[in-house]
């Protein structure tokens, strides 16, 4: 929507409606020339924009699934430990459970065999 250049009276009068008119007209072609070229270049920046944005986000995507691979390989690995971890854990309570049964029955049959002694 172009805008309507407009002149003095005083314009007019010196050099003429004739002339005026044209210099007027020929303002408000140059004036759709320029916003014709700056839409022209903004749709060209926003495209260049876009592409660059879309290249981006891309990368990024690329990655957060190499960090998340990262992370799910890590987890594995932890897991691995736990559960290996849990196993030693495991036996260790499994022989100190057997052990201290073993003391307590020795410790009774030992009783059981004095009293049986003494009495």
């Amino acid at each position: 929507m172009p805008v309507t250049a407009k002149l003095s009276r005083k314009f007019y009068e010196t050099f003429g409606d004739d002339i005026t008119n044209e210099l007027v007209e020929w303002l408000n072609q140059v004036d759709a020339t320029y916003r014709s070229d700056l839409r022209e270049l903004n749709e060209l920046n926003f495209a260049r924009f876009d592409a660059k944005l879309e290249q981006r986000v891309v990368q990024l995507d690329a990655k957060i699934d190499r960090l998340a691979a990262q992370l799910r390989a890590e987890m594995q690995g932890m897991e691995g430990r736990l559960i290996g971890a849990m196993h030693n854990m495991k036996a260790e309570l499994l022989k100190w459970m057997f052990g201290t049964i073993f003391a307590a029955w020795a410790t009774l049959l030992g009783a059981m065999i004095a009293l049986i002694k003494l009495g």
